[in-house]
């Protein structure tokens, strides 16, 4: 009965220092308050009612630009900037703002010279690339001086994480915490990962949907304290962890990062997985978080099988798939000749950056499904019965001597050469078995 009767008076004086919230006339935040209630009274309502709201921070002291700014421009007697960049965010929030531009999800923008988006550019069109790649991973933002608020209508508006802005910081805070509220709720949730974190070829949200993790949540949202300033696992809510648990949030050990790497072992994006720099720490930082609700038996468990199925993907599969497409190209086999325009490679970028990447992620957040049926399955599959078939039709004798050697050689891809009896026979023996004791025991 106290603590309900604490929090209603908590609501009510709120309430009351909202309504307070009084500007002189003249001032400039005012102006910015008294338009925006009547113009994008949306907009408006999601900061009334946010922390920044509640502390003073008003619209100019986001969005106030310096004469020197590229995307200035006047606005009502203001000179203000659309865009509010990290850096801008920074001049209060100096740790997170520091943390973001060293972290991996800084370099998204980095899209814009890689494969993925040569393909949507000259597969598809570079309205695609604009709507789809760049709107996650982020565009480099170009000012037009014609324009009212003087960004190109090409790469504004983007919110991607990787964003590159005018005043050369990387990022865009409001990628997880969506303006106007920039609410720190709404950025625990699996939700705010979940615009970029999705589809075939990295299915985090419908990994994390299917894992037991998610499976706790969605049934004890109301359990997880989520407005809650302090938010440690394992003593503010311990029903579930969300992305942001296991990435981001504080432990009883570790405080609250917006680096989001500081806490993955492996590299599981290129076409054979790595360790990163300093994995052990990184791993360690990992297991902190789950030790919050496991024991080290479970996590050591978890880890070992993980680590495996990484191995075999790498071993069995990505590794004689690269070797292959190392003939072909070395060879010069393929019939025309721009990245993308031959069967083979489409089949090898979707053996890895499609089914191997699902197989890794289900591995990696124990979802079984994506591991295997999503995963490992679908990469046998395309790997024997399309990319080796699609290679034979070369006619190349190195390619043939390749594909022979290892169908007939190693013990992982015998097995097509080998009678079904003695094949259910040897499962768990055997040389077969032998090839597969090894990935457990790779450091």
């Amino acid at each position: 009965m106290f603590r309900s009767i604490l929090f209603a008076l908590f609501v009510v004086f709120s309430f009351i220092a909202l309504q307070s919230f009084t500007v002189a006339p003249d001032d400039k935040s005012g102006k910015c308050m008294t338009c925006h209630k009547k113009e994008s009274p949306g907009l408006y309502n999601q900061w009334y009612t946010s922390e920044h709201a509640k502390n003073k921070v008003t619209c100019i002291d986001c969005h106030g630009a310096g004469k020197t700014d590229r995307d200035a421009f006047e606005h009502e007697g203001a000179l203000i900037a659309t865009l509010v960049t990290p850096k801008d965010c920074g001049s209060c929030h100096k740790n997170e703002a520091r943390e973001v531009q060293n972290s991996y999800h800084a370099t998204a923008g980095k899209i814009l010279e890689s494969k993925d988006a040569y393909l949507a550019h000259v597969a598809g069109g570079e309205p695609i690339a604009i709507a789809g790649c760049e709107s996650c991973h982020g565009t480099k933002v170009e000012i037009d001086p014609e324009s009212p608020n003087k960004l190109a209508r090409k790469s504004w508006p983007n919110s991607g994480i990787g964003r590159i802005n005018p005043d050369g910081s990387l990022g865009s805070c409001n990628a997880c915490h969506t303006r106007h509220s920039f609410s720190k709720a709404q950025a625990r949730q699996p939700e705010a990962c979940s615009k970029c974190h999705l589809g075939p070829d990295h299915p985090q949200k419908e990994v994390y949907e299917e894992s037991k993790h998610g499976n706790a949540y969605y049934t004890n949202i109301d359990k997880m304290n989520l407005d809650s300033d302090s938010w440690v696992v394992g003593v503010d809510y311990y029903e579930a962890p969300t992305c942001a648990t296991c990435h981001m949030s504080a432990t009883t050990k570790q405080e609250l990062t917006h680096d989001v790497g500081q806490r993955i072992s492996w590299t599981l994006r290129p076409v054979v997985s790595t360790k990163k720099k300093n994995w052990e720490a990184k791993r360690e930082n990992m297991e902190n978080v789950c030790l919050s609700c496991h024991t080290q038996t479970f996590v050591d468990g978890h880890y070992y099988q993980f680590d495996a199925v990484v191995e075999l993907y790498n071993e069995k599969f990505a590794k004689p798939a690269a070797g292959l497409m190392k003939i072909v190209r070395e060879e010069k086999l393929l019939e025309n000749p721009a990245a993308f325009s031959n069967k083979l490679e489409w089949i090898f970028w979707e053996l890895w950056h499609h089914e191997g990447r699902r197989a890794r992620h289900g591995a990696a957040m124990m979802g079984p499904d994506y591991a295997w049926w999503h995963g490992i399955y679908e990469v046998a599959q395309h790997f024997y019965f399309k990319l080796i078939p699609e290679a034979r039709k070369l006619k190349n004798a190195k390619v043939d001597a390749y594909l022979d050697n290892m169908l007939k050689n190693d013990p992982m891809h015998k097995w097509l050469l080998t009678d079904t009896k003695k094949l259910k026979e040897g499962i768990r023996s055997g040389d077969m078995q032998k090839v597969y004791e090894k990935l457990f025991n790779q450091k």
